[in-house]
């Protein structure tokens, strides 16, 4: 029995008595030894340990007996109580629904005792059987096997987890509710184990026995937390263990040392308020039971914003972490308790770190996690999870760069803002720069932040970036092409350091990388000049690689079309040219060599687009040499054969004449040649001496082309080769293959030509020695003077031609042979005389008839006896007479024409008249018979027939003279008739006679030459056989007649015909047929002629003849004689009646025609009797009409008639007509008609003279001439003569007759006017009337007609006669200032009331002369002068004004404001629109210079300084201003000094020259500014502060542009700005200077002190440099408050020292706030708050403050800064107002940006929407491009610009951007959106505006 007990309670803790024992983490536990338990029997087997406890108690059971019972629940409730070893059950409790929900014990009473089962949760015990019943069917119905767990020592439950230990000594973890294995731990060999809380540790426990120790693990990891020793023997109490041999039981207790530990166990149970109670009782740290509980709270606010529990959680969590917080003291844990915890929203973390702020006002972490918490609500405006993950971040360094690598840019904007770095980090910064990011995004980042960043903090950075921005820049060329090179630019020029940021030292910062970065920028700065100025687009590679010249060769390349390249040229290159000092024509002469280098390569002739590029860029060269080597450039590369862009170009340059132009000719000739020898086939050849050339001639010349010769006279010429020897090949090539050759002999010139023959005659020599090679081209020699060989060559070709004879030249040259040759043909020829034709009928023979060359091979021939003739000696002259006939008898006419003319020219003897005469007779004849001939091309044949019967006449033998002279008279008639005739192609000639053929010679009845007769064209084929017949019929010819010694065959002077013949007969029928159609076709003049010459030959024939009536009748019979007086007179009978007829027919057309031939006239009118001319004559003058020309004609033939008929009164009457006629001529020149007049009495002469009078070009001496041939009363004439030539309007006509008599005529000139009224006024009796009338009527002549005024001013003053009206002398002098003057200014309506009152008509001359009239009333005079007031018209008006006796003073203030308004505005005008409003031209200097020379020619002071200053009010800004301001300072000085000027005067000029000299000060420093371009609105509007403009011009951004050193930039020069404009204002520079160095140079020392000292002194507080030094600042800045803080320059003053020493009173700082906004100091202001952003001490003061309303009345801090986020307080503004007062200010971009940092989503979606509504879209969106584009707003502008475009696509409001750049944003951000129904909405949008 195991009953031996004992306590062992009074034992230490970890005695060691019953075994060793080693412990671990002793601190957290103890280990007492309670009781000891032995039995008191031999144990003789193992006992069955038991135990349990309690709180109050525990129960340790020894033995080997034991009951275990099962208690079990089934599907419907009941609870059963199984008996292990039985397997029965033992009581079994049926469920009853409504008693479930309670707890239940059970006592189960046995026969040994009772069992006692406590806390039975019947209801929970159903649920989870059901729980686990449905999981089993879900596992069976989805095919899942159940795991079998077999061989298990031990099993523990815990809520759904249970423990199992198998018997293997594994523990292993299962789910309960699937039997799924959640864990196992295989490693640990586990002998038992229990499950307790009992563990500061926040999992659960495990006692483990295990390698003979006792250990406590932590779940599910299995972390040892305690180890304790045990023996071998040791068992856990509820555990049955085997072991041998147990002698006794030690029972110990295991638990924690301390009462902390304890509350330790509670707080880990998460017992909160069982600890706090705990903690209360035993006096423990309550706080510490709050922190516990507030870091479990914290846990659960991470574990919630993990599983995304809902808003109820988060308020609970807060709520119960607010409450805790509040219990605690510890202020330090309070706040970073606030600042670590993951407060689900934005808001919830606001208020807790104003609670934060509330417990502690100082807190050095806070404005750094204020900073990071805008970021993340920035950052992850909807995420409670990644904005709290953002504050758990470390490595924001890190965080920024991944927001880079993934584009975006705005989140790593807002980390830079708080967030920098180290040299380190920037290559990995740069790196992670994704390739897509705009350029336009980076460049302003870039340059605002991270360059100005590393050039301050991390120099040595300077190199990384430089190469980066290299390389980045490069590859925008590829990425971003639209805005190439620009972006590139932007990017690269950022990498450029200014002077004071960039110094070169002993570091390497990367001056090399630098400079290849400038050398980058250099070369995009002239790309992007190649793109703009001359939109030549090249790549970077390209350009890099190019030369100055080559980038204008590369512009030219990329023309497309020829038609370009002068388009190019001018816009382009010669700019080009220009800017880089490159002679252009040089230029683009180079770029042709280049070209046709480049492109004649190509050998294809397909390729020659070239040529025509560079022919078009050769035509934009202007020198002349330089055109000249392009185009022998061209030549030597153009393709062969050339195009005719090529051909047409070289043609053009050689028809001009230069000093290159041999070259060229030479150069073409050479081009010629290649083109030449390649139609031979020849391509390259190198011909380097004669010999080859003429190898190649001889080749050439061999082909046999038609155009071998020239080519090869082509080749010679080209290489200076004689062309003789190749026209010898040639020739001798001819003859060889007998062909002519005489031709091209004929065309050379005859030195040459002597010279090839000389050499064809030896070769022909030697080739006639043979006879069976002579040839017929022999003759070729016929025509050439060859002195030596021509004589013999002519004789062998004559024979071989004509009579088929050859002879070698030996044989030629015998003389022997040659007289046998002669004998033998002369014999021949006497042979054919002897056989030549009968006498009684002369004809050819039919051989000579048959032979139409006039050439016979027989001897008997004309031809060969001709040819013969030249060896038979016989005289030329007789040879031609005979051929000449010959050719005349076969119709050879042309060749007749030339034998006579030869035979005629060198042999001038009577034979020759003869022939001529023979010939001239048979073409009369055979034109009568119309025999075919052949003609001369264009000879006019009658003509000729005329021209040789006058040759006839000048040689022939006195015998022949009467027959030649009458042909030549007949031919004559022949030739007028033709000449008369109608063309006509059938007689194979022409109607016009030509030079050489016509015979001038004028018969004494000739009239043609003064009267052309108007007549119907003759038809030749009618006319002429008959005018032929008529000239045969007056020279009759037979050939049997025989004429004797002075007889005649013409028919005036032959005789009677033997027998029956009639030589009259046959001339009436061709005589009367001719007769009539001479009439029929109004022929007088012909026929006229042919009725006297032929009526004359027929009378001189029968009078000749018979001359004795009795001899005559006994020559030829009375009947011969009786039928000849009949004949004749019939003939009389007719011809006198056709005589009469045509004379009055033809004296109609004479008196009809133009000019009247009086002499043809009195001639016609003889043959008519004396009654008929006189009716002719008067019915001739009744009908003309004003034609006074035909009248005094026609009166003088009838005049002279009257002398011949002695009809006296007759003939006075054509006299008086004749003295009409004359005036009528006579006055008609001066365009009067004296019709009214004419033929009448004298008496009615008068009725013209008010015609003549007024007549502009009548005269006195035609006055006086008339009065006198008239008998007219003269005075009064003269009188009316000079009234109309003075007074009568320039308008009017030249008189009242025709009025285009006077056409053409010029008017009379006034001054000749006047000057025939002064001659014809002494002729007057008196001028007192003359002189009356005038004075009276001077006033009704134009005022602008100044002549007629003059005129009549100087009639009136020479007839010297006084008048009161006007002055004579003053209205002279202002004519003669007048006249000189030509108006520049247009009528007034003043001069149109007084023309109109007067009733003047308007005249032209009112446009360039001023009213004489009006200048002369002083009423008027001003509103006419004024408007002609110039530069120009100044001198004149003023000597006018003086004549007048008027104002001079108020002259020249005119004249200065019509000056200025005319010409100096214009000129201002137009240099504005030129954009030269700093500088002034010469014409503006030249005008401003005039104005200045008028202002001081007025007298009064006061006027010329109103004056002045009234035009300089009117300039423009500029030069031209400030001098007239200067000017107008120099007026008034000069009129202050007036000794005469009153004192309320003299007060006036004081104000006005003080309001003067501000305004030329100001004027002034504009002007220096725009000469600068400086004028921007910010600096003009500082022009009245110099001090603060010179401050703010040393801040220009061009400052530090200057040192960078741009290449091609120029900046404005600050210094000499800012010295000239202290200057102008009279300001203190070197003091401002000074300021400013020390405000830019250091902020402390003693640099400093000298301009705090300055200050001080302004304030009258003396200070030396060692009492300042020594002072302590904080009182010296509390005094400087106390004593003058109304002044505005002290509270400025103590704002710097307060900043400057660090004094930061938040009292003093509260009053200096309130004082600068008072003073409205806002500069000043925004500097001070934002250097308080970095001391938090004065948060409150500036947040708090009482007054802080200040905030919604000024710009807090910059407004970039605001919406940036960098205010270190903007938690605390009011920013609702804020952008309320930029909406005020007209910035509703800045509105929304301050509208999106509210942190309450739903308060900012409100004022969003508010403010959108109410305001204009576009104006947001320009100001995001103004003034939000400097890169240090962290994304704001993209989320304003996606804020306005959303606006807009929501409420479709399409309409405010269309139209404007802004839409094409609109259209992306919709595309981007991804929402189909925005873009459906917007697509609608589209199509109904027709987009």
């Amino acid at each position: 029995m195991w009953n031996d007990v004992e306590l062992l309670i009074n034992e230490d803790t970890n005695t060691g008595r019953l075994c060793n024992v080693r412990e671990e983490n002793s601190g957290l536990y103890q280990v007492d030894t309670l009781v000891k338990i032995a039995s008191t029997e031999k144990v003789l087997s193992d006992p069955q340990l038991y135990s349990s406890s309690s709180s109050n108690c525990s129960i340790v059971v020894a033995d080997s007996t034991y009951l275990f019972c099962v208690l079990c629940v089934d599907r419907n409730g009941n609870l059963h109580l199984i008996y292990v070893p039985q397997k029965s059950t033992l009581l079994t409790i049926v469920r009853d629904g409504a008693d479930l929900i309670w707890m239940y014990h059970l006592f189960l009473l046995t026969q040994d005792g009772f069992f006692h089962i406590t806390n039975l949760a019947l209801e929970k015990i159903q649920i989870g059987y059901n729980i686990i019943l449905n999981c089993c069917v879900l596992m069976l119905q989805s095919n899942f096997a159940l795991i079998c767990i077999v061989g298990v020592r031990k099993i523990l439950v815990v809520d759904n987890l249970m423990y199992v230990l198998s018997t293997e000594n594994i523990l292993s973890l299962w789910d309960l509710h699937f039997l799924v294995m959640v864990c196992c731990w295989p490693d640990l060999s586990i002998h038992d184990f229990l499950l307790i809380t009992e563990c500061d540790s926040a999992s659960i426990a495990t006692y483990v026995f295990t390698s003979m120790s006792l250990q406590v693990r932590s779940l599910p990891s299995m972390t040892v937390l305690y180890s304790l020793e045990v023996s071998s023997t040791a068992c856990l109490v509820q555990t049955r263990i085997s072991t041998e041999h147990i002698s006794s039981v030690v029972m110990r207790c295991f638990t924690e040392a301390l009462p902390e530990n304890r509350l330790s166990r509670l707080l880990y149970k998460h017992k909160f308020e069982e600890a706090e109670k705990f903690a209360i009782a035993f006096e423990l740290d309550v706080e510490l039971v709050y922190k516990v509980k507030l870091d479990f709270v914290l846990e659960q606010l991470a574990s919630a914003s993990v599983g995304g529990n809902g808003q109820d959680v988060w308020s609970d969590l807060v709520e119960e972490a607010k409450t805790n917080l509040m219990k605690i003291m510890d202020e330090q844990y309070v706040v970073e308790y606030c600042l670590k915890a993951p407060w689900p929203t934005f808001d919830t973390a606001e208020k807790m770190l104003n609670h934060a702020r509330k417990k502690m006002e100082k807190l050095r972490g806070l404005n750094t996690f204020l900073i990071h918490c805008l970021i993340s609500s920035w950052l992850f405006p909807s995420s409670g999870i990644s904005w709290i993950e953002f504050l758990n971040i470390t490595d924001y360094v890190g965080d920024m760069l991944s927001h880079l690598r993934e584009g975006d840019l705005k989140g790593a904007q807002h980390l830079w803002l708080r967030h920098e770095f180290d040299e380190r980090g920037l290559d990995a910064l740069l790196s992670s720069f994704p390739e897509d990011l705009p350029s336009q995004d980076l460049c302003l980042w870039l340059r605002s932040v991270i360059v100005p960043f590393v050039r301050r903090v991390v120099p040595r950075g300077q190199k990384i970036v430089a190469r980066w921005l290299e390389q980045r820049a490069r590859i925008l060329e590829l990425t971003e092409k639209g805005d190439w090179p620009q972006n590139g630019l932007n990017l690269a020029e950022l990498g450029l350091p200014s002077l004071w940021m960039w110094i070169p030292s002993e570091d390497d910062y990367g001056s090399e990388e630098v400079e290849h970065l400038k050398s980058l920028v250099s070369n995009l700065r002239q790309l992007l000049d190649l793109y703009n100025k001359y939109n030549c687009r090249l790549s970077l590679s390209v350009f890099e690689k190019a030369s100055i010249r080559s980038v204008a060769f590369l512009m030219l390349d990329k023309v497309p079309a020829p038609e370009l390249i002068s388009a190019t040229v001018e816009g382009s290159v010669r700019p080009y040219s220009l800017e880089h000092q490159l002679p252009l024509d040089e230029l683009l002469l180079q770029y042709i060599k280049d070209l046709l280098e480049r492109c004649s390569s190509q050998t294809t002739t397909l390729f020659t687009e070239w040529e025509a590029k560079a022919v078009a860029v050769l035509g934009c060269i202007t020198d002349t040499d330089l055109v000249v080597d392009a185009v022998l450039e061209i030549m030597q590369k153009a393709v062969v054969p050339w195009t005719e862009v090529v051909e047409r170009l070289v043609q053009q340059h050689l028809e001009m004449v230069g000093p290159k132009q041999e070259l060229l000719k030479e150069s073409y000739r050479l081009m010629e040649m290649r083109k030449l020898l390649r139609g031979y086939g020849i391509r390259n050849f190198n011909l380097s001496n004669n010999t080859q050339i003429m190898t190649l001639v001889r080749y050439i010349l061999k082909q046999d082309l038609p155009t071998s010769l020239e080519d090869s006279l082509k080749l010679a010429g080209a290489y200076k080769l004689p062309t003789s020897q190749i026209h010898i090949l040639y020739l001798i090539q001819l003859i060889s293959q007998s062909k002519p050759c005489v031709t091209l002999l004929k065309k050379l010139a005859p030195e040459e030509a002597e010279c090839v023959i000389e050499r064809l005659a030896n070769w022909a020599r030697l080739e006639l020695q043979d006879k069976d090679h002579v040839s017929e081209e022999v003759s070729l020699f016929q025509d050439v003077d060859c002195e030596n060989n021509l004589m013999m060559f002519k004789a062998i070709a004559h024979l071989q031609e004509d009579f088929d004879i050859f002879l070698t030249p030996n044989n030629y040259e015998d003389p022997k042979v040659r007289k046998q040759f002669q004998e033998y043909h002369i014999t021949a020829y006497e042979n054919t005389r002897a056989r030549g034709p009968s006498k009684s009928k002369v004809t050819a023979t039919p051989m000579v008839a048959n032979d139409p060359d006039g050439k016979t091979k027989n001897i008997s021939t004309e031809a060969g006896l001709r040819r013969l003739a030249r060896q038979l000696q016989r005289t030329e002259q007789e040879l031609w007479a005979d051929l000449a006939l010959r050719a005349l008898g076969v119709g050879k006419v042309d060749k007749a024409l030339k034998i006579l003319s030869e035979l005629y020219k060198h042999h001038g003897t009577t034979s020759t008249g003869k022939v001529l005469f023979s010939a001239a007779q048979k073409l009369c004849q055979m034109l009568e018979a119309d025999v075919p001939m052949i003609l001369p091309e264009g000879v006019d044949l009658p003509a000729v027939i005329h021209k040789l019967a006058c040759q006839a006449v000048t040689v022939c033998h006195s015998d022949l003279l009467l027959d030649c002279v009458e042909l030549c008279k007949s031919t004559r008639a022949a030739m007028d008739v033709y000449h008369q005739c109608q063309l006509s192609d059938n007689y194979g000639f022409i109607a016009k006679v030509s030079a050489s053929t016509t015979l001038h010679f004028s018969p004494s009845w000739s009239f043609q030459d003064v009267f052309k007769e108007d007549c119907i064209i003759l038809d030749p084929v009618s006319v002429l056989p008959v005018q032929y017949e008529i000239t045969n019929c007056l020279l009759p010819f037979s050939s049997d007649r025989k004429l004797y010694p002075l007889d005649c065959s013409c028919l005036s002077h032959c005789s009677f015909q033997q027998g029956n013949a009639n030589f009259l007969n046959p001339l009436l029928v061709p005589l009367a047929s001719m007769l009539q159609m001479l009439q029929e076709c109004s022929q007088l003049e012909l026929a006229l002629r042919l009725l006297v010459n032929s009526f004359g030959s027929c009378l001189q024939h029968v009078t000749s003849n018979i001359m004795n009536i009795k001899l005559g009748i006994q020559l030829y019979g009375p009947q011969a004689l009786q039928k000849y007086k009949a004949c004749l007179s019939d003939l009389r009978t007719t011809t006198l009646s056709s005589i009469n007829a045509v004379a009055v027919a033809l004296l109609h057309k004479v008196f009809n025609w133009r000019v009247v031939d009086c002499d043809l006239a009195i001639g016609l009118c003889t043959l008519l009797s004396k009654t008929e001319v006189f009716k002719i004559l008067w019915k001739v003058i009744d009908n003309t009409w004003q034609n006074y020309d035909k009248i005094l004609a026609v009166a003088m033939v009838g005049a002279h008639l009257c002398n011949l008929f002695t009809e006296q009164e007759e003939r006075k009457k054509f006299l008086s007509v004749i003295t009409d006629a004359e005036w009528g001529i006579e006055l008609g020149k001066l365009g009067i008609s004296i019709q009214s007049v004419f033929r009448q009495c004298p008496e009615m002469k008068s009725n013209l003279i008010p015609t003549l009078v007024k007549n502009k070009n009548t005269t006195p001496e035609i006055i006086l001439q008339y009065c006198s041939t008239f008998d007219l009363n003269r005075d009064e004439v003269i009188n009316q003569y000079i009234t109309t030539l003075l007074l009568e309007e320039e308008e009017e006509g030249g008189g009242a007759g025709d009025p285009g008599a006077g056409q053409g005529e010029q008017p009379l000139g006034h001054a000749d006017a006047l000057e025939r009224a002064l001659q014809i006024i002494p002729m007057l009796h008196s001028t007192r009337n003359l002189t009356i009338s005038l004075s009276a009527a001077i006033l009704k002549l134009s005022p602008y007609n100044y002549e007629r005024i003059e005129g009549v001013l100087r009639i009136i003053q020479t007839a010297d006669e006084q008048i009161t009206s006007i002055s004579i002398s003053q209205a002279i002098g202002l004519l003669q200032h007048l006249k000189s003057y030509k108006r520049i200014s247009p009528p007034t309506d003043l001069e149109s009331s007084h023309l109109l009152e007067n009733g003047l008509e308007p005249s032209a001359l009112a446009n360039i002369r001023l009213p004489f009239h009006l200048l002369m009333q002083t009423t008027s005079y001003w509103k006419i002068l004024s408007p002609e007031l110039s530069e120009e018209t100044f001198p004149t008006l003023l000597l006018i004004s003086k004549l007048m006796k008027v104002s001079v003073d108020k002259l020249y203030m005119s004249a200065v404001n019509h000056v200025f308004e005319r010409s100096m505005k214009p000129l201002l005008l137009e240099q504005h629109k030129r954009r030269q409003k700093h500088t002034s031209s010469k014409e503006t200097f030249k005008v401003a210079k005039t104005i200045m020379g008028y202002i001081h020619c007025i007298q009064n002071p006061e006027w010329a300084a109103a004056t002045a200053h009234k035009i300089a009010q009117e300039l423009p800004p500029g030069t031209e201003k400030t001098q007239s301001l200067k000017f107008c300072l120099a007026l008034g000085d000069a009129w202050l000094k007036d000794p005469k000027l009153e004192e309320a005067a003299r007060t006036r000029v004081e104000t006005f020259l003080s309001k003067l000299k501000l305004q030329f000060q100001r004027s002034a420093t504009e002007n220096v500014l725009m000469s600068s371009q400086l004028n921007s609105p910010e600096h003009l509007k500082l022009t009245g502060q110099p001090a603060r403009l010179i401050v703010i011009l040393y801040e220009h951004s061009s400052v530090e542009q200057r040192f960078r050193g741009s290449a091609g930039q120029t900046h404005p020069d600050i210094h000499a700005v800012c010295k000239e404009i202290a200057a102008i204002n009279s300001v203190d520079f070197l003091k401002i200077r000074s300021m400013l160095l020390e405000k830019w140079i250091c902020k402390t020392g003693p640099a400093v002190c000298y301009i705090y000292l300055s200050q001080l002194e302004d304030l009258n507080i003396p200070y030396t440099v060692e009492s300042f030094l020594n002072s302590p600042k904080e009182g010296m800045v509390k005094g400087l408050w106390k004593n003058h803080s109304h002044e505005p320059q002290a509270v400025r003053l103590v704002a710097d020292l307060s900043l400057e020493y660090q004094v930061f009173d938040p009292q003093l700082w509260n009053g200096l706030l309130q004082k600068l906004l008072g003073f409205n100091m806002i500069s000043d202001l925004q500097k001070v708050l934002e250097a308080l952003g970095a001391v938090p001490s004065l948060w409150q003061v500036i947040t708090t403050s009482a007054d802080s309303s200040f905030i919604l009345h000024v710009p807090l801090i910059p407004a970039s800064s605001l919406v940036s986020g960098r205010c270190p307080f903007l938690l605390n503004l009011d920013l609702i107002g804020i952008a309320n007062r930029f909406a005020q200010f007209s910035l509703p971009g800045f509105a929304l940006g301050a509208l999106l940092l509210i942190p309450c989503a739903k308060r900012k979606g409100q004022q969003i929407q508010g403010l959108l509504s109410a305001c204009n879209p576009i104006t947001i969106l320009e100001q995001l491009d103004e003034h939000m584009n400097t890169g240090e707003l962290a994304g704001v502008p993209s989320q304003i610009r996606d804020t306005v475009l959303m606006f807009i696509c929501q409420n479709r409001q399409y309409q405010k951007l269309w139209k404007t750049k802004h839409f094409n944003l609109l259209k992306q951000h919709i595309v981007s959106s991804g929402d189909s129904n925005q873009v459906k909405n917007l697509v609608d949008y589209l199509i109904s505006h027709s987009w």
